[in-house]
């Protein structure tokens, strides 16, 4: 199977579907699906890239893990939660942006995304799980909107080179990361305005 394009009349993409398709490398995924299940496109390695509609309220735990050839996918602002290895293994992926939608990001989410360059996190964000950007040895920036820095469980930045990773989060949130648990790690801390212009203030000297 090297594509798949499923109907407008499917509502929900079930557990382990695609799973090991290891030939597919594009899926159109309709406006009418609601739910990508557990496994979904797991194992999926010679997929690139994947638009998932906005009317997409679940994706699953391993959904996309191990899709070695994403190098792009768009999550919509339809979902609130990133689950568990969700991306875990997407190599290729060298950037994501996690929409104002997401208020928890699950355990090993993004774990194992070598290439992984550049995050962006949404203003919901509350929790992030164990180890959910380990290995993201590229990571030269991440910036977050959340105004109280989300909570972290362990080992989420675990192997990011944290004295060249620069962090950008709110301008009147600096003091806060600086003293939060995992956060305060890195040595890049700098405030940016609100909103997604990113615009970084240095200090003087």
């Amino acid at each position: 199977l090297t594509s798949v394009t499923i109907p407008n009349s499917v509502t929900k993409i079930g557990i382990a579907a695609f799973d090991g398709c290891i030939s597919l490398t594009s899926v159109t995924i309709p406006n009418s699906v609601t739910t990508i299940d557990d496994n979904a496109f797991s194992g999926c390695s010679s997929l690139t890239s994947v638009t998932i509609p906005n009317s997409v309220t679940k994706i699953g735990q391993a959904a996309f893990d191990g899709c070695r050839s994403l190098t792009s996918v768009t999550i919509p602002n339809s979902v609130t939660k990133i689950s568990d290895n969700t991306f875990s293994d997407c190599s290729s992926l060298t950037s994501v942006t996690i929409p104002n939608s997401v208020t928890t990001i699950g355990s090993e989410a993004f774990s194992g995304c070598t290439n992984l360059q550049k995050v962006h996190i949404g203003n919901s964000v509350k929790t992030i799980g164990e180890y959910a950007f380990y290995n993201g040895t590229s990571i030269t920036q991440i910036s977050s909107e959340a105004v109280v820095p989300p909570t972290c469980g362990l080992n989420v930045f675990a192997n990011i080179n944290k004295s060249k990773c620069k962090l950008i989060v709110p301008k009147n949130s600096l003091d806060a990361y600086k003293q939060a648990d995992q956060w305060k790690d890195f040595f890049l801390i700098e405030g940016s305005t609100t909103g997604i212009t990113n615009t970084v203030y240095n200090k003087a000297g």
